[in-house]
């Protein structure tokens, strides 16, 4: 079977950000990372086998001279010295480990060094949603003829409502050849109509590249719960927002804030941070209640919310970015980071509800043991971690714990 990734840059620009942040400031930590199929998939005989294949032909992968002149030129938040690391580093199947039960369930892991692991998580998840429409057959009904005329109407909609967007659809997209086809409608489209809105740009950094365009990202839940389980839930988030702005000085100054939900968040965002982030992502819950929270938290610190910008990334399509554009206008400056509905929508196709996600963190590698840690967002069907880990963290924030762990 073909190699589904060719391209060292073919991932989310968030990775190699954090990365960075993880190389500055925890260059001895070890990780442990689990895959999460929400939908429980029963996946076709021999994925395990063709997944492990896959992974292990990441070996060959490696950055370009073409690439880093690309990153240098167009992410200029990120220190020179990583572009070295990068010019070195090279994946290891030995950190992933792969097996399918007899039912077809998958169960995957990762181990080892987090500023070398922290780059696989986008690159198998890609993988794993294209192999199966391979495998599947799926992706023998694909037309991407029809889904350059699509993904032209869903920007020129957006465009002409005002709405400020993105693609963020790697991660689960149905495969390299649609995500691509989205980035180039959506360009064009943009060139096309004038505005008000604005297509700004692609997550993936190798589409970026081909297509001249900013890649897009700034940091993921994956920080907060790193620090989560070496120092604790209550002041994780004061932690990743004093770790981001000593690595990037001010610079990708958007807070992705929901990894505890808003209450502990909003007891760490104190007025210096408040001011120095120039916004906030809301990534689970209610996008209306969310944004309420957001707006009355920055009055009662005195800024002006109007300032602030709001990216909104949770389940967004056309329809909802549009209505909550239309709620935001005069409260926030909007944006919003479309995934799965841009690079995942093929009439009959069901997209894979799949995750992967630091489960457990030791601060160097002379530790004897591994500290347990979860994400526990606005939405209790995206809590990750296992029960035992999630009841500790509920009780020490004083949050309800759900029917299921009560």
């Amino acid at each position: 079977m073909r190699q589904i990734i060719r391209h060292f840059t073919d991932d989310d620009l968030y990775k190699f950000t954090m990365c960075c942040a993880v190389i500055d400031n925890f260059p001895r930590t070890q990780v442990k990372y689990q895959f999460n199929d929400r939908d429980n998939t029963i996946y076709p005989p021999g994925f395990a086998d063709e997944l492990r294949r896959q992974i292990e032909m990441l070996e060959s992968v490696v950055i370009t001279p073409e690439e880093i002149d690309f990153m240098r030129r167009r992410c200029t938040y990120i220190p020179d010295w990583f572009y070295s690391f990068l010019k070195g580093f090279r994946y290891d199947s030995r950190w992933v480990t792969v097996s399918q039960d007899a039912a077809g369930h998958l169960d995957i892991r990762f181990e080892g060094s987090w500023a070398n692991t922290i780059l696989l998580e986008v690159k198998v998840l890609a993988i794993i949603s294209e192999l199966y429409y391979i495998m599947t057959g799926d992706d023998r009904h694909f037309d991407y003829t029809d889904y350059y005329r699509r993904s032209y109407s869903k920007a020129a909609r957006l465009i002409e409502a005002g709405c400020t967007f993105s693609d963020f659809g790697t991660r689960r997209r149905a495969s390299f050849e649609a995500q691509e086809v989205v980035v180039r409608a959506m360009k064009e489209c943009g060139e096309a109509i004038p505005g008000p809105g604005r297509f700004t740009g692609t997550s993936n950094v190798y589409l970026a590249m081909k297509y001249d365009l900013t890649p897009i990202g700034t940091m993921a839940h994956e920080l907060i719960c790193a620090l989560a389980g070496m120092y604790g839930p209550q002041m994780a988030n004061h932690l990743a927002m004093e770790v981001w702005s000593q690595t990037y000085r001010g610079a990708l100054g958007t807070f992705l804030y929901d990894t505890y939900g808003w209450q502990i968040f909003s007891l760490n965002f104190s007025e210096d941070y408040a001011n120095m982030f120039k916004g906030l992502r809301v990534d689970s819950g209610d996008n209306y209640a969310q944004l309420d929270l957001i707006v009355d938290k920055y009055r009662s610190l005195n800024i002006d919310p109007a300032t602030k910008q709001v990216v909104f990334s949770n389940a967004l399509d056309v329809d909802r970015a549009i209505a909550i554009r239309q709620y935001a206008q005069g409260k926030c400056i909007p944006s919003f980071g479309i995934g799965t509905h841009f690079t995942n929508d093929f009439p009959g196709i069901c997209p894979r509800n799949i995750v992967i996600k630091l489960i457990a963190v030791k601060i160097t590698e002379s530790w004897p043991f591994y500290c347990s840690t979860c994400k526990l967002s606005e939405e209790r069907g995206k809590y990750t971690g296992d029960p035992a880990t999630v009841a500790r963290f509920l009780a020490t924030l004083h949050l309800p714990a759900p029917d299921s762990l009560a």
